[in-house]
């Protein structure tokens, strides 16, 4: 897998010295190099890349006036880099996938690409899976609410998020999908928790159910999602509902709407 890649920022040796460092990454290549954000804007638009290395602080347009610029396409992964640390939270707003301080660490660069890997995976995957959709919906129409199956089912789980950037108290958390054990609904804000740890995250149950696999992450209550994997116990209790204990010791409640749940447990 190439990683089809543009650098911008209005620094010439800074944009040298990327290239220098990501030399050592064979599947990166630079396809384009861009001095200020209206040229990025238009490579980009031209380019399609898969990933853009994107300075904040430039003349005219910014790095976060580029993200804007191009709402109306398909965006690609941005990295930001930059000298100054206290553009990071609303890097993480932008969607980024990581913000690097100037000068760029090799270490630091070799993680940022593994999630850049990461993400182009899920992907492309998932773009896999919406062709084979197409394909069936014209051959064998009755096969596609099957595709979930099989392979099929492998690269649709690869949609999903594996990273959660979550701002909570003026900082960036970033949390390993795995150790959500439940997330209650507050209105607009979710009280994500973990093993050691309680985040509160600006968005709604609907727009974060679909950031998470519904084969391990499923609603038992109207404003409950829990991680079935870490489901240790059900307990059963009166008019059909029942509680679910979970790793950390704390019981949720599953309502009777919400009873399927519990027959993955039983059977």
């Amino acid at each position: 897998m190439t990683i089809r890649t543009i650098l911008v920022d209005d620094e010439s040796l800074a944009i040298q010295g990327l290239e220098l460092r990501l030399q050592a990454h064979e599947d990166v290549e630079i396809i384009d190099k861009c001095m200020n954000g209206r040229e990025a804007i238009r490579s980009i638009k031209t380019h399609k890349p898969d990933l853009v290395f994107l300075d904040v602080q430039m003349p005219g347009f910014d790095g976060f006036s580029v993200v804007q610029g191009l709402m109306e396409v398909e965006p690609p992964l941005f990295v930001f880099v930059t000298a100054y640390s206290d553009h990071a939270i609303r890097a993480f707003e932008a969607q980024a996938v990581d913000y690097l301080m100037k000068p760029v660490e090799e270490a630091r660069l070799g993680d940022t690409l593994d999630r850049v890997r990461q993400r182009l995976n899920e992907k492309r995957g998932q773009a896999e899976v919406e062709k084979l959709k197409e394909v069936l919906a014209e051959v064998a129409p009755d096969a596609v609410q099957d595709i979930g199956d099989g392979a099929g089912g492998e690269l649709a789980s690869n949609r999903f998020e594996k990273l959660i950037n979550i701002k909570d108290r003026g900082q960036i958390f970033r949390v390993d999908v795995d150790s959500i054990e439940r997330i209650d609904a507050a209105g607009d804000y979710m009280c994500i928790y973990t093993g050691d740890n309680t985040l509160i995250l600006r968005e709604t149950m609907k727009d974060l159910e679909k950031r998470l696999d519904p084969r391990r992450f499923q609603r038992v209550h109207r404003s409950t999602i829990v991680n079935l994997d870490l489901v240790r116990q059900v307990k059963p209790h009166t008019n059909g509902e029942c509680f679910l204990v979970l790793d950390s010791g704390a019981q949720v409640k599953v309502s009777r709407s919400y009873r399927d749940v519990v027959a993955r447990f039983v059977h």
